[in-house]
This record gives structure tokens, C-alpha cells and sequence, in this order.
């Protein structure tokens, strides 16, 4: 995977092979060339509506989504909230807002940790993950290596989740998963070399087990 926008170099983003199964979460870039086709734009363009970004952005959201609640039905409700309050907040166009995209990710974060919180206190609560059989849809959208990253991601506390799956899913920068989540770049920095460390002991135990 090639590094995310915003990296200074390549030591920014250890090499982690396992964790790297999750990249192609990327988004669809953007027009690269003005009408004329030479670099760059000849001027703003337009921004996006919330139909535009939904046909464009939505399956990405939902992958995302579920490496943070861990299934697929929970992930399509947590990427409809999303949508449904972008829409509620500002209309289906979006001239006012700025970056969209972030504002949906941050949703999409934020959503997911309430969902896992309301989970716990649930008594009988079972992860999604250790049902006797996943659906057909989680199978279509999940492959078998991603769900032992998937259960070793149990072990992580929230925030070293949300900081690993936008590091290394979303290809966001330190400055952009700051941003997202509201912590320092130094926060970021610190939690995500303590989560690749614990994530990857949990791979390793269950390679031995």
C-alpha cells in the first residue's frame, strides 16, 4: 500500500504486513486535470452533494464501519446515520461545507464508538464475529484473514482501533486522523505504536493457537 496522503516519508508507517491486508479502502480520487486536461484544476470545482458522495464514498464508509463495530448490518446502519445527518444538517448540497468527507468519516467514528459502548452494557451481548456462521453479505465484504485481524482488533481499546483502522484502512495522515478524532498528532503517534504492538501480539498468539 502506498503511503497516505499527508506522509512526510515512508518511516512515518512501519511496515506491518498482516495489519496492511485491510488497504484498498482508499477513496476514489477526484478529477486531476482542468477542461483543457493540463495539471491540475482550471478552477474550484464543484463540490459534491450528498447523492454524489453516497454513490461515490458509501461501500468505502461501510468497510471502514465494519472493522469498527464488526459486522455488516451494524456498519450499514452506522454509514446511514452518517449520511442522514450530513443531509439533516446541511441539504443535499454541500457548498457550505468543506470537507465532507471528513465530516462523514468523523460520523462514522464517532457512531461506531457509541454503538460499541451500548454493546457492553448489553448482557447478552455476542460479537458478530464469534457467531457460528456469517452471513452471506459479511462473507462478500470480508475475506477469512481479515476477520483474525478483525478478532484481534477485539483486543485493542477503542481509541487504538479508530487510530489503526484510519491509519492503515483509510490511508488518513497523523495530522488527518487528529483532526478526525480530536487528539494531538503526538496522541495519534503514541497510540498507534502501542496498538501495532498489541495487535500484533494478538496475531501472534493466534498463530499458535
Amino acid at each position: 500500500m502506498s503511503p497516505g496522503p499527508g506522509v512526510d516519508d515512508a518511516s512515518a508507517k512501519p511496515s506491518r504486513p498482516r495489519f496492511r491486508l485491510l488497504g484498498g479502502g482508499r477513496e476514489r480520487p477526484g478529477p486531476a486535470t482542468g477542461p483543457t486536461g493540463s495539471a491540475g484544476p482550471a478552477e474550484d470545482p464543484a463540490r459534491p452533494t450528498v447523492t454524489e458522495l453516497y454513490h461515490a464514498h458509501r461501500l468505502s464508509l461501510v468497510r471502514l464501519a465494519i472493522l469498527l463495530v464488526d459486522d455488516q448490518s451494524s456498519a450499514e446502519d452506522v454509514v446511514q446515520d452518517a449520511f442522514v445527518a450530513l443531509y439533516k444538517r446541511h441539504g443535499e448540497r454541500l457548498d457550505d461545507v468543506d470537507n465532507a468527507l471528513g465530516y462523514l468519516r468523523t460520523s462514522v467514528v464517532n457512531t461506531a464508538r457509541s454503538m460499541l459502548r451500548r454493546r457492553k452494557t448489553a448482557r447478552a451481548y455476542v460479537p458478530p464475529h464469534e457467531a457460528d456462521a456469517a452471513s452471506a453479505e459479511d462473507h462478500a465484504l470480508i475475506s477469512d484473514e481479515h476477520r483474525r485481524v478483525l478478532a484481534a482488533l477485539q483486543g485493542l481499546t477503542s481509541r487504538q482501533r479508530e487510530v489503526l483502522v484510519l491509519r492503515y484502512w483509510s490511508d488518513l495522515s497523523e495530522a488527518q486522523i487528529a483532526e478526525t478524532l480530536g487528539l494531538s498528532r503526538g496522541a495519534v503517534k503514541s497510540t498507534a505504536s502501542r496498538a501495532l504492538d498489541a495487535l500484533e501480539r494478538a496475531l501472534k498468539a493466534q498463530d499458535h493457537d
